[in-house]
């Protein structure tokens, strides 16, 4: 088939790759020249384990090509996807410029029939604006062609996107045209052939679909938070409690894991845009506000944990800190937690000596070049001359420290847990204090 997709991020990108790696012919659009001219020559913009080698084979082979022409790529597409960014506008709602701009431009040139798919992740009733729009810059042309609007709404893992895109657990169908429909049920035949994995809905109940996923993980990750906070005041140990309540079926393991708050792309925005959405219907969504004021305070967890150590008095502090990325297998800093705790420790006068396997160019790009901040090629280097270690991202590669090594090396001799990944016993046992999230037995090192 032939697909267009407006978009180069980590949505577009791999979602256009992956089409083009079953054999479709995909165009994908972006406006940004240089990034295109990098993507054409196998410059990958993003780190995503095993989207670099597909983009090559299959731009190689000739099913995936990269263009700033938007007029020709609509010309290319059967199927044209809108996979662009939404960004929160300055009331946290989400900036809908960008999907507009590129529902008006396949306005201005559609010349013949096409399903026009909404990717991105957009605010309920999105996808009658972008029909709304579509159709007028049709009409503003005198032209009568038929298209279909439908909501595709993708639910994609930094750092497991390629096989989430490959391997899905769901497909969500947003659309009221039977037309639309079948054409994407062939359009995703090669992704669902062990089993049905498409659930067809009406485009507002899709676009609902995809923030109250993203919410309902968010409201499990802060309050696996709060119970920690709990925890850390009663002396309980919230990894025994979480495999105490993981174990139940109807909770499960996944994203229970307490830490110093989410970040990314997609969950800080996304609960931020659905709260304000529910708002603008004179809905309080209370729990949305809570699960945003929880996250937001937990990320200052980490430094109220040296601060408390040190008695308040950090400055003139070398910080180690091993992880900048908001999460381990990609180099995504947006919204991460690294970033405030990076900007709490400066202010109080502390240095840094950071090491990240993927994010380095990245946190280079956001925060310069700066004296109290030193780029480091391994973990080890970054213990050189600190006094503390703080691990913000739960990287595999820091996973077996030698901690006696460890203990060293750290003047202050002390480590600030923020994923809970270490034994605090091998740490104290090797003579450093050991502080973790809703860890009870934190408080006795103060």
């Amino acid at each position: 088939m032939r697909v267009t997709v407006f978009g180069t991020g980590y949505v577009g990108l791999v979602t256009g790759t992956c089409l083009a790696e079953v054999g479709n012919h995909v165009v994908c659009v972006d406006i940004d020249q240089a990034k295109v001219e990098g993507l054409n020559r196998g410059v990958i913009p993003i780190y995503e384990p095993g989207l670099e080698p597909m983009v090559r084979a299959n731009h190689g082979a000739g099913r995936l090509r990269f263009t700033t022409d938007a007029a020709a790529a609509i010309a290319h597409g059967d199927t044209i996807f809108i996979a662009v960014g939404t960004p929160p506008d300055e009331d946290g709602s989400a900036d809908l410029q960008y999907v507009l701009a590129v529902a008006r431009s396949i306005g201005e040139h559609l010349s013949r029939p096409a399903v026009v798919v909404n990717k991105s992740t957009v605010p309920v009733g999105t996808a009658d604006k972008v029909r709304a729009t579509i159709a007028a810059a049709l009409a503003a042309r005198g032209a009568d062609v038929a298209f279909e609007v439908a909501s595709n709404p993708e639910f994609l893992k930094e750092g497991a996107a390629v096989n989430d895109c490959m391997r899905p657990d769901r497909i969500i169908v947003g659309s009221r045209s039977p037309r639309a429909v079948e054409q994407l049920r062939r359009l995703y035949a090669p992704f669902n052939r062990s089993h049905d994995r498409v659930v067809v809905m009406d485009e507002r109940s899709a676009e609902l679909t995809k923030y109250a996923a993203n919410a309902m993980l968010a409201t499990k990750i802060s309050f696996m938070n709060e119970m920690a906070n709990i925890a850390e005041r009663v002396g309980a140990d919230i990894e025994m409690v979480r495999h105490g309540i993981g174990s139940d079926p109807r909770i499960g393991h996944h994203f229970i894991y307490p830490g110093p708050g989410y970040g990314g792309s997609c969950f800080p925005k996304d609960v931020q845009a659905l709260e304000r959405i529910a708002r603008q219907h004179d809905y309080p969504a209370r729990i949305l506000a809570a699960v945003e004021a929880v996250n937001d305070a937990q990320k200052g967890k980490l430094f109220e944990l040296i601060s408390r150590h040190f008695g308040g008095d950090v400055a003139g502090k070398t910080i180690a800190v091993w992880g900048l990325a908001f999460k381990p297998n990609t180099d995504d800093m947006r919204e991460a937690p690294s970033r405030t705790l990076l900007a709490q420790l400066w202010a109080a006068g502390a240095r840094v000596r950071a090491h990240d396997p993927e994010a380095m160019d990245e946190a280079a790009r956001i925060f310069g070049e700066r004296d109290d901040l030193v780029f480091c090629d391994s973990p080890d280097a970054a213990l050189e001359g600190a006094d503390a270690l703080v691990l913000v991202t739960e990287w595999k590669a820091f996973n077996s420290p030698d901690f006696q090594a460890m203990a060293g090396r750290l003047r202050a001799r002390v480590v600030f847990d923020g994923r809970n990944l270490f034994s605090p016993d091998a740490v104290e046992e090797a003579g450093l204090a050991y502080y973790g999230i809703g860890r009870g037995r934190t408080l006795r090192h103060d």
